[in-house]
């Protein structure tokens, strides 16, 4: 049997810290190519000390795909494989070896595994999906100014395979700016406004910017469009919406959003979860820990980007502590400030407000 010729591409730019973790993860490749974007530190002179291909490139006006493109044209012509990722990516060790093993040539020409996309202090994944950015040679694009996919060429079919085998897991630069995001997100609904997938994301960003009118009318653009049919995807904008007019102060235009999401994806904490915080607020005490006891009966996180990480951390046992004192269950708040504290043992909120419901729970229980 042949050898696989596997080649791994990145764009970059100011991102020296990463490189000699990124390179040693990748180095399992036959061949590393990065095209720089215009950094300003030794991104560039690192790369190549450890021997990567490196190509500098000064993209203006600025887009992904264009980027993407660029370093994929830089990888051999004779790969077999390609490998995308980002410098902030790191593979679990064995990842090539799982490659070859699922990569049959004949059957498929890109590979769907998992993506850890963000990670508790201790190391421990909370949200992680499915991507898709290992693909054969020739045949794909990347497509869209920023939130960048790669789609196969007019005349190519996609043969897609699954693995569960190679893992990848992200570890962002937090103190990176995303303020090119926006108008190119704006860029991207212009260029294709039949992109469900981008109408959700422009709405996203506008509540990330907190301007609430557009995100509202824009995810109302997208729970109209006709391939807006991914019922997780629907909820999201639906409390998107819901956070929105909350900021607003319309609470009555906001519960009605949550409860339109809950119907749309009764099977995701998220939504019963954001209401029962809205209620609490509202000191609708019963109707919260309703909302709570109904997320709790969910057990699975799907593997979907669209799950939050307040959805299976210490939050839902913080509310519910906060809930059950104000309705008088002290021993039940106690236990579940408890279990915030075990979860989240650094929080100092969560130490004074567990120390104050003992107290309390101690109190009653003397009473009785």
């Amino acid at each position: 049997m042949k050898k696989l010729k596997i080649c791994v591409y990145a764009i970059t730019k100011n991102e020296s810290k990463f490189v000699k973790r990124w390179v040693e993860s990748m180095k399992e490749a036959d061949e590393i190519f990065v095209l720089d974007t215009g950094s300003s530190d030794n991104t560039v002179s690192l790369l190549k000390k450890y021997g990567v291909h490196v190509e500098k490139k000064i993209i203006d006006p600025w887009r992904f795909d264009v980027a993407r493109n660029l370093s994929l044209e830089m990888v051999s012509s004779d790969a077999d494989i390609c490998v995308c990722t980002d410098l902030d990516e790191v593979f679990e060790k064995g990842w090539r070896e799982n490659l070859e093993h699922v990569w049959d040539q004949q059957s498929m020409n890109r590979l769907q595994y998992l993506y850890h996309w963000s990670h508790t202090d201790d190391g421990t994944p909370t949200t992680t999906f499915y991507i898709s950015k290992i693909h054969s040679r020739d045949g794909f694009l990347w497509k869209h100014p920023v939130h960048e996919v790669l789609e196969a060429k007019e005349g190519i079919v996609e043969k897609n395979a699954l693995t569960d085998q190679v893992v990848v897991h992200h570890y962002p630069d937090q103190t990176k700016s995303r303020s090119s995001y926006l108008p190119l997100l704006e860029m991207s609904v212009v260029e294709d406004p039949d992109d469900d997938r981008n109408m959700h994301y422009l709405g996203r960003e506008y509540m990330y910017y907190q301007k609430w009118d557009q995100c509202i009318q824009t995810l109302h653009q997208h729970l109209k469009m006709p391939k807006a049919t991914w019922r997780d995807e629907r909820c999201a904008s639906m409390r998107f919406m819901a956070r929105s007019y909350y900021a607003k102060e319309y609470y009555e235009e906001a519960k009605m959003w949550y409860e339109k999401a809950i119907l749309e994806a009764p099977y995701l904490r998220e939504g019963y979860l954001e209401l029962a915080q809205l209620c609490y607020e509202l000191k609708e005490y019963e109707e919260a820990y309703d909302h709570l006891m109904k997320a709790f009966d969910i057990k699975e996180k799907s593997v979907s980007y669209i799950n939050e990480s307040f959805a299976w951390n210490e939050f839902i046992y913080d509310l519910l502590s906060l809930v059950c004192y104000e309705l008088e269950k002290y021993e039940d708040a106690y236990v579940y400030s408890k279990e915030a504290i075990r979860i989240n043992p650094k929080d100092e909120r969560l130490q004074s407000n567990f120390r104050f419901i003992e107290e309390k729970a101690q109190k009653k229980f003397k009473e009785s």
